[in-house]
């Protein structure tokens, strides 16, 4: 059964006639004979007796009757709830985001977002990268706000960078190794060659984020076997701690300018190795249907990377 056969049933049932319920449905009576004709016999079992009263309902057309008007109220419900959705009146969207990045992104974005669209549920998931692809892979984020790398991309996922981000070196105030760096006027940050620091020791973030692993891609490409002094999952912990002279670090550039004050350091870009960056994206499952609210908040991120400086 459908919601049109439904319908020509429950017109017929309350207008007790063929021709009237051809009528109010604008359709012809021969054609509407035959519709509910096929209903009983798929059913195998009458639905109407024809009598001087007109179409009335056997027993089970009543029980019949019953359940089309459930399902036909139902159907409309759910139909007002799509136009709801469509319209963006009501709605729900789950986004991924790393921890940092949540903390300065969501700030700006969720505001203007809710100022628009008030009835739009938001639920966040703050994880590292590895498990956000694993949600987006498993559906149960619709998008993310992530950062990805060539060569650690996840093939299965969209990526749509939003804004490319070097990686620094960091080390404590005129570090000895500082006299090897050079300026360039076009930079925030002098450049130097990180092949210098293979002996010293690095502070490094724990394996599952992301931020070493690109770290691990840029100790590949300059053939650095790093001594680690300590492991953390903190990136802020990690600056602080190279800005004491206890080893140095990487980080990205917009990462540094998260929390500013206490524990100056130096900061450096790294020469001629052009996979020492990550890409900021937003991530999708291409085989995941994206609501009409999921792609209005997506527009709303590309617009605030399109005109505002990041951090």
């Amino acid at each position: 059964m459908n919601d049109r056969e439904l319908t020509y049933f429950k017109t017929i049932a309350e207008t007790k006639s063929i021709s009237k319920a051809a009528k109010k449905l604008f359709i012809a009576q021969p054609s509407l004979s035959q519709a509910i004709q096929k209903i009983e016999e798929s059913l195998g079992i009458k639905l109407f007796s024809r009598t001087y009263d007109g179409m009335t309902l056997t027993l089970a057309g009543e029980k019949y009757y019953i359940a089309a008007t459930e399902i036909l109220n139902i159907y409309n419900d759910f139909q007002n709830e799509v136009t709801y959705i469509n319209d963006l009146k009501r709605g729900r969207i789950n986004i991924g985001i790393t921890g940092f990045m949540g903390t300065y992104l969501l700030p700006e974005l969720i505001p203007r977002f809710t100022k628009d669209f008030p009835n739009i549920e938001i639920y966040v998931s703050e994880m590292d990268s590895t498990l956000i692809e694993q949600s987006l892979s498993d559906g149960t984020i619709d998008f993310a706000i992530m950062h990805n790398h060539p060569l650690k991309e996840n093939k299965s996922i969209s990526h749509d960078v939003l804004y490319r981000d070097p990686f620094l070196l960091v080390t404590k105030k005129d570090h000895p190794l500082s006299k090897f760096s050079h300026t360039d006027g076009n930079n925030l940050y002098p450049s130097i060659d990180i092949s210098l620091f293979k002996d010293e020791k690095f502070i490094l973030l724990d394996k599952n984020k992301r931020i070493r692993q690109v770290s691990d891609i840029i100790f590949n490409i300059e053939g650095i076997n790093p001594t680690i002094s300590l492991t953390l999952k903190n990136y802020e912990s990690a600056r602080r701690i190279a800005s004491t002279g206890f080893g140095v670090t990487l980080i990205p550039m917009q990462y540094i300018k998260i929390f500013e004050g206490k524990y100056d350091a130096d900061y450096y870009l790294i020469n001629n190795n052009k996979y020492a960056f990550w890409d900021t994206c937003i991530a999708t499952n291409p085989n995941t249907y994206l609501s009409k609210a999921a792609k209005v908040f997506i527009e709303l991120i590309k617009k605030y990377f399109n005109t505002e400086q990041p951090i």
